[in-house]
């Protein structure tokens, strides 16, 4: 049993298909002994895999981005997310679609203390819909859990957040859910797994991606509701109504499908990433990615 130790940036119920490919022995039958670890900064992720303490990490693609040509070579290998696990919570209830003119001249608050991928996204819509992103004003150097507080209290006109989290406060009378990025925001490798100085011929990222698409069948075939006790346990401090919601929406919207990285939504996002000014230009896919463990998933839908 070979091992392979990922170290996360969070522990996400976007990242569902990694957690039941480990629940049913998947990752097992490959011959890998695959465990993960959540370090708290996040961005301590990127040590454990420069020292060899994890075989990858997981989490967003604007982090290989950002260090390419920049003295680390990260590369991504597989995705798990296919799509933003991000909802936006306004004020006023209606039918939640996402419309870039309704931020124009409003606050929104978007966390900003667990990495970059969240602004990038929102600014990416804004600009893809038509709205460039100086017109909407961001609260975003601030943790989530006070960000939501505030909003709360008063704070803004919008909140940005995961889509469990805006479902919560919806819940409790503290908002209504806008948008829901799932369903708005168009393809996107989202949440991506990357290694640094694994020799080419490692054979784990192949066979830990084979595990993963069975992961994601075991998911897209099921049913939601079967799995609220897995779900439960999985994720303590979501309700597992909304747990259920949650897997029902991200199946419905095609956020698991293949591990391979798609190539048009890889684009997409290098667009975005460069609109940030975390790195001079979109990256070409082959220059940043390892695409030879995902081959056999190259057909869209193929996992």
């Amino acid at each position: 049993m070979d091992r392979f130790l990922v170290s996360a940036t969070g522990h996400s119920l976007n990242y569902l298909p990694h957690y039941v490919a480990a629940q049913e022995g998947y990752f097992a039958e490959e011959g890998l002994a695959v465990s993960e670890v959540v370090p708290r900064p996040w961005d301590l992720v990127l040590d454990h895999i420069r020292n060899g303490n994890a075989e990858a990490a997981l989490g967003g693609i604007w982090v290989p981005s950002m260090f390419h040509g920049r003295g680390r070579r990260l590369v991504p290998f597989a995705q798990v997310s296919n799509r933003a696990p991000l909802a936006l919570v306004g004020r006023s209830a209606g039918t939640p679609r996402f419309d870039a003119q309704t931020l124009v001249g409003k606050t929104v608050l978007m966390k900003g203390s667990n990495g970059a991928s969240v602004g990038i996204f929102l600014k990416m819509m804004l600009r893809e819909n038509g709205v460039e992103p100086d017109r909407v004003n961001y609260i975003q150097d601030l943790d989530a859990g006070i960000l939501q507080d505030c909003f709360a209290g008063g704070m803004g006109d919008y909140l940005l957040i995961d889509l469990p989290g805006a479902l919560a406060v919806e819940a409790a009378g503290k908002g209504h859910v806008a948008a829901i990025f799932a369903i708005d925001g168009g393809d996107i490798p989202w949440s991506v797994y990357y290694t640094e100085g694994l020799a080419p011929d490692d054979t784990r990222p192949a066979r830990f991606a084979r595990a993963l698409a069975r992961g994601m069948r075991r998911v897209n075939e099921g049913d939601a509701a079967g799995m609220r006790d897995m779900l439960a346990k999985t994720f303590p401090n979501i309700d597992p109504g909304i747990s259920v919601r949650v897997v029902e929406i991200y199946r419905a919207q095609n956020m698991w499908t293949t591990p391979r990285i798609g190539e048009a939504s890889y684009a997409r996002w290098q667009t975005g990433i460069a609109d940030a000014h975390l790195t001079a230009a979109p990256i070409a896919y082959d220059t940043l990615n390892d695409g030879v463990p995902t081959l056999p998933f190259a057909a869209r839908g193929a996992a």
